[in-house]
């Protein structure tokens, strides 16, 4: 299995060697993710996985955040705004109780255990109980996440004293201690999804400033997809339908090529971007399937049976402020504009948001399986097209497929890693005279991490080093 962090790869391995599946695997690493990587995941957010029986059924869990029934808040009341540096840019964010959508995050893991989950949820969240009542090490990638996003980790006193306890963002190799996240997945393994403290508290975080009421809460379902699946070379690839985004943008840029070539992907991505624009409006707002979002984190498992399971979370970039007492930050969804352009006081109410994120299979010819999927807001949709198209057009092993060098087109622009051979530069160069040369693998191009069962039952698996993937294979 491979994940973006090597707790959160750790934590699914742990449950495969007890014997539990990709399903059993993949809800041990969701929760450690909300430990270790709590700029990315948490209980306040919501996702996507895709799954894939032994029994070869294939389905898509949507429980990706979905906007509040009514508008209790009018204007920006219940916001403020906060500017996150990310070095090559500062992006404004909107934080507080009325940026927050209603989260799926806990209804996921539930639905998720209905399509085949062995093992109670109890047992499958004690290694993230474990390491949140004990500690994790802050690795360097989390610091530099933190920093990018202090604003909102030290929004309040509560978040301040969590992720910065005495006035400096925890740094590389410190312990974070958490154990009002342990105690909240220690209430979810034993309650109902709805009807627990955990939910009572997130809705007196509402109470005052918030648009969710006890009927958001109630009312909110973990929805089962037909995925969207297109032909790639001689292999079914699989991708997340609407109303999310990601998989329609990547079936519209799949569908043009023929091979793995720089070249001929830059078109494609370039037509993509073309189509995708002409979705806008005469207002200039983009159609709700456009959207995508910020901070997410992937998980792959494939076990030995064939079980298999790509699962992408986020909680946007977070509101800011702790759920009292539990430990995690509610997301922050409306405020983002990527997700919500018209902006926190304008949105559909009661609508199943939309997203890039596209947790993946692919099924091969001879049999064999491969999961995978990425974060990286808008980057989700190419980079996971060139993984796919280098395994499909070029039947590269996994670390080939994953690390070859990645391009982006967005308008008329392209960015490029600039470690691609001369006449392929100079042919990109010359095709878009708007240009960004990177000179070495970026997080900026996403992180696609993926899991892979051969023909032969041989498995392999391998995180991306962009997003300090990690991976790990359980033997036996």
């Amino acid at each position: 299995m491979a994940a973006g962090h090597k707790l959160t790869a750790s934590a699914g391995a742990e449950i495969l060697r007890r014997g539990g599946n990709a399903i059993d695997a993949a809800i041990a690493a969701m929760a450690m993710a909300c430990v270790c990587e709590p700029v990315l995941a948490s209980i306040g957010g919501g996702g996507f996985a895709m799954i894939r029986g032994a029994d070869t059924r294939l389905s898509l869990i949507d429980f990706f955040p979905k906007t509040p029934i009514e508008r209790r808040q009018s204007g920006t009341d219940g916001t403020q705004v906060i500017h996150a540096d990310f070095g090559t840019a500062i992006q404004a964010f909107r934080i507080g109780p009325a940026t927050v959508a209603t989260p799926g995050f806990v209804a996921g893991v539930h639905a998720m255990a209905g399509r085949g989950a062995s093992m109670p949820l109890a047992e499958l969240f004690d290694p993230a109980i474990t390491a949140a009542r004990s500690g994790v090490p802050v690795s360097r990638f989390a610091h530099f996440l933190s920093t990018v996003v202090r604003p909102i980790l030290t929004a309040t006193e509560a978040t301040a004293a969590l992720f910065a306890p005495d006035g400096k963002m925890l740094a590389e190799g410190a312990t974070m201690v958490n154990p009002g996240l342990a105690e909240a997945f220690t209430v979810l393994a034993e309650s109902d999804p709805i009807d627990n403290p955990v939910m009572a508290a997130i809705l007196e975080s509402q109470r005052a400033e918030g648009n969710l009421t006890d009927d958001d809460l109630q009312g909110y379902e973990a929805v089962e997809r037909t995925p969207l699946t297109v032909k790639v070379g001689q292999s079914l690839v699989h991708l997340n339908p609407y109303p999310a985004a990601g998989g329609i943008l990547i079936d519209h840029s799949l569908r043009q090529i023929e091979s793995a070539n720089p070249n001929e992907l830059a078109e494609a991505f370039l037509a993509t971007a073309r189509a995708r624009a002409a979705a806008t409006d005469s207002l200039g707002r983009l159609d709700p399937a456009l959207l995508r979002s910020q901070g997410t984190s992937h998980i792959s498992v494939i076990d030995a049976d064939g079980n298999a399971c790509s699962v992408t979370v986020s909680n946007g970039s977070g509101n800011g402020e702790l759920v009292d007492g539990y430990g995690f930050m509610l997301n922050n969804i409306l405020g983002e504009d990527d997700l919500n352009p018209a902006g926190p006081a304008v949105w559909p109410t009661g609508t199943r948001m939309s997203s890039m994120m596209c947790p993946t299979l692919i099924e091969q010819p001879d049999g064999g399986l491969i999961a995978l999927g990425s974060g990286g807001s808008n980057r989700i949709r190419t980079a996971i097209s060139q993984v796919v198209a280098q395994l499909c057009f070029n039947d590269a092993d996994l670390v080939a497929a994953v690390e070859a060098p990645r391009l982006h087109v967005e308008g008329e622009h392209l960015d490029f890693e600039d470690l691609l051979d001369d006449d392929t530069t100079d042919q990109l160069r010359e095709r878009f005279v708007d240009h960004l040369a990177w000179p070495q693998r970026d997080l900026f191009y996403g992180g696609v991490h993926s899991a892979r069962r051969g023909a032969d039952g041989v498995l392999q698996a391998h995180g991306d080093p962009r997003r300090d993937g990690a991976a790990v294979i359980v033997e036996g």
